[in-house]
C-alpha cells in the first residue's frame, strides 16, 4: 500500500493535480507559507484570528519559533504589550534571535518596541548589528560588503590577507539610511586577484562581534579553475537552512541564486516582504555562508509577484512593481539591477577570469503567454543579452534563467521558455547566425535538480543545468525526457570551471543537503563549437 501511495503521490506532482490533502500534511509541505500568510492576516488587521490559529498551531508543534514570532506581532499590533512580551521572551529564550524583533517589519512592532518593557529588555540585548555581512560584486581587486543595522549609524569595513587584520585595508565609511530600511553597502578596492581576504566590521567605529574571509576572483580573461554553485527555490524551511553549510564546505568563489529566494507571494504588502527576507538573514547558517561567498540573485515569480505571473511591459504598471524592486535592491548585493530606475529590473552580467555570466530577469516586463507573440525578457533586455553575448570573449557563457530552457522540463505548462518560443528562438539562432560558442544554460524553478539536451539543427547541441531545491519541502517529479535527475531531497548545482587545459571544460555536479555527490556530467569547450557540432 505505501508504494502504492507513492506512486500515487509522484503522478500528481508530475500532472501538476491539485487534490485535498490533511491539513498536517499540507503544513509539512509549505511550512514557508504558514507564518507568512500569518503576517500578510496581520497587516490585513486580522489579530483575532491569527492569534487563534497560532496558538493552536505552536500548541500543537511546540517550539515553533516563526509562531511566537507571529504571535508577538498579532498582541503588539492588538496593543496588549505583556502578552507580546511573553512571546518575544519566549522565543529569546528558545533561540531566535533577538535582532527578529529589531528589524520587524517596524511598523508593525512599533507598539512593542516603543513599549518600556520592551526597551528595558532590549538594554539587555542591545546591538546595532542586525543583519548582514553579505559580500558581493566580487572582482579581482573589490568587493561590497552589506549590512542592515537596528537604527542609521556609519559602518566599514577592515580587510586583511592576515587573520590578525595586520596592516589592513580598510573601505569607505557609508551610512545606513532608514529610507533603505537601515541598510548600506561598503565598497573597497585596490585588492589583490586570486587571495584570501579576512575582514571585520564596524559600526560607528566600534568592532562587531565576528570575523569572515573571502577570496577575489582572478583577473577578467584570465584562465583559471574555480567552482560556482547555484539553485533556487530556497523557500524558508528550518530543518533544511544547514543547507546553507553544505554548500559554504565547498568554498565556491560564488554563488547563483535564481529565484524563488524567499518565497513572498505578497506583491502589495511591503511588510510581508520585509518579513520573508529578516527570517531568512537572521539565520546564523545564511549569514555565515553570504559572509564568505559572493552571492549575485535574481527573482522569479516567488519573490516578485505570484505564483506563474507576469509584471507586463510598462515600467510601472501595475504600480507595486516599482516598490517591490526598490525593497528587493535594499536586500541584496548585486552589482547592478535592471537599466536602473530609468528602466528597473535585476538582469546583470559579470565575470570570473574567462568565464561571463548573464543573469536574466524573466518577470518584470513578462506578459501574458496566452496573448500574440508573448514576451519574457521585453525588448530593452532583450538588446542588452545580445549585445552582452555579442561582445562576450568568454571562454564559456553562462546564461542564467530563473525558468527552465527545455520544453519537457514542466510540460503542458506555459510558464517556463517553452511559454516564450519566439524569445528563445530568437537567442538560440543569435547564437548560430554570429557564432557564438562556449554557451552553457543554468535555470531554476523545478524543485529537483536535473539536466537537458537541446539539439539544434544549425548549431552545437545546447546543455541545461537545472536546480531548485535548496531548501524547500515541496518537490516536483523527474521528468522523462532528462538526462538524469534527482528529488529524494534538497540539493543544489555545483559548476567546476577549468579553462587552463587546451579543451576547457565546465563540469555539474549535483550534490544534496547531506553532502552527498549524486550526478555528474563534464563538458568540453568542443562540444559546444559550431564547426565541431558532430562532436558532442
Amino acid at each position: 500500500m505505501e508504494m502504492i501511495r507513492k506512486l500515487l503521490v509522484l503522478l500528481i506532482i508530475c500532472l501538476g493535480i491539485t487534490v485535498c490533502m490533511n491539513p498536517a500534511d499540507a503544513a509539512e509541505q509549505q511550512y514557508k507559507k504558514i507564518s507568512r500568510d500569518g503576517i500578510s492576516d496581520i497587516v490585513d488587521g486580522k489579530y483575532d484570528e491569527t492569534i487563534k490559529s497560532f496558538t493552536e498551531y505552536l500548541n500543537e508543534n511546540p517550539g515553533d519559533l516563526e509562531s511566537m514570532y507571529v504571535l508577538a506581532v498579532a498582541y503588539a499590533q492588538k496593543n496588549d504589550i505583556a502578552k507580546s512580551m511573553e512571546y518575544v521572551k519566549q522565543a529569546v529564550d528558545s533561540g531566535l534571535p533577538f535582532a527578529r524583533f529589531i528589524a520587524g517589519p517596524r511598523a508593525l512592532l512599533k507598539p512593542l518596541t516603543d513599549s518600556t518593557a520592551f526597551q528595558a529588555y532590549a538594554g539587555k540585548i542591545d546591538s546595532l548589528f542586525v543583519h548582514g555581512p553579505t559580500v558581493g560584486c566580487v572582482t579581482h581587486d573589490s568587493a561590497r560588503f552589506w549590512i542592515r543595522t537596528a537604527q542609521e549609524a556609519d559602518f566599514l569595513v577592515k580587510l586583511s590577507k592576515s587573520s590578525n587584520l595586520g596592516n589592513s585595508i580598510i573601505s569607505q565609511k557609508v551610512r545606513t539610511k532608514k529610507d533603505n530600511d537601515y541598510t548600506a553597502i561598503a565598497m573597497v578596492d585596490g585588492l589583490d586577484p586570486e587571495t584570501e581576504y579576512f575582514y571585520s566590521i564596524y559600526i560607528n567605529d566600534q568592532k562587531q562581534d565576528g570575523q569572515w574571509s573571502f577570496k577575489t576572483f582572478p583577473k577578467t580573461d584570465e584562465h583559471y579553475r574555480f567552482q560556482v554553485g547555484f539553485g533556487g527555490g530556497a523557500g524558508y524551511t528550518p530543518k533544511y537552512e544547514y543547507m546553507w553549510n553544505t554548500i559554504h564546505s565547498h568554498n565556491p568563489l560564488a554563488f547563483l541564486l535564481l529565484g524563488d529566494n524567499v518565497y513572498i507571494d505578497n506583491p502589495t504588502r511591503p511588510d510581508v516582504q520585509r518579513y520573508c527576507y529578516y527570517r531568512r538573514q537572521s539565520r546564523e547558517e545564511f549569514r555565515k555562508f553570504a559572509a564568505s561567498t559572493s552571492v549575485f540573485s535574481i527573482w522569479d515569480d516567488h519573490d516578485f509577484t505570484v505564483n506563474d505571473a507576469w509584471g507586463g511591459p510598462e515600467i510601472n504598471d501595475p504600480e507595486w512593481k516599482i516598490p517591490v524592486w526598490r525593497l528587493y535592491k535594499n536586500n541584496w548585493n548585486n552589482p547592478a539591477y535592471g537599466g536602473g530606475e530609468a528602466q528597473p529590473g535585476c538582469w546583470y552580467d559579470f565575470s570570473i577570469g574567462d568565464v561571463d555570466f548573464f543573469m536574466l530577469d524573466g518577470r518584470y516586463y513578462r506578459t501574458d503567454p496566452k496573448i500574440d507573440n508573448p514576451l519574457m525578457l521585453g525588448p530593452v533586455q532583450m538588446q542588452w543579452l545580445l549585445k552582452a553575448l555579442k561582445q562576450s570573449t568568454g571562454t564559456f557563457k553562462v546564461i542564467a534563467s530563473p525558468v527552465p530552457w527545455s520544453y519537457g522540463a514542466k510540460p503542458g505548462s506555459l510558464d517556463p521558455w517553452q511559454g516564450y518560443t519566439a524569445e528563445r528562438e530568437q537567442i538560440f539562432s543569435f547564437l548560430e547566425e554570429n557564432s557564438i560558442e562556449g554557451v552553457v544554460l543554468i535555470s531554476a524553478d523545478r524543485h529537483r535538480s536535473d539536466a537537458w539536451k537541446i539539439e539544434r539543427e544549425n548549431g552545437y547541441t545546447l546543455y541545461e543545468f537545472e536546480s531548485s531545491k535548496i531548501s524547500n519541502i515541496h518537490t516536483h517529479g523527474i521528468m522523462p525526457g532528462s538526462m538524469f535527475g534527482y528529488n529524494d531531497t534538497c540539493s543544489f548545482g555545483l559548476l567546476t570551471f577549468d579553462t587552463m587545459s587546451s579543451d576547457p571544460t565546465v563540469a555539474y555536479e549535483i550534490y544534496n543537503i547531506d553532502n552527498h555527490l549524486i550526478h555528474k556530467i563534464t563538458l568540453k569547450k568542443s562540444q559546444l563549437t559550431h564547426k565541431k557540432r558532430g562532436n558532442k
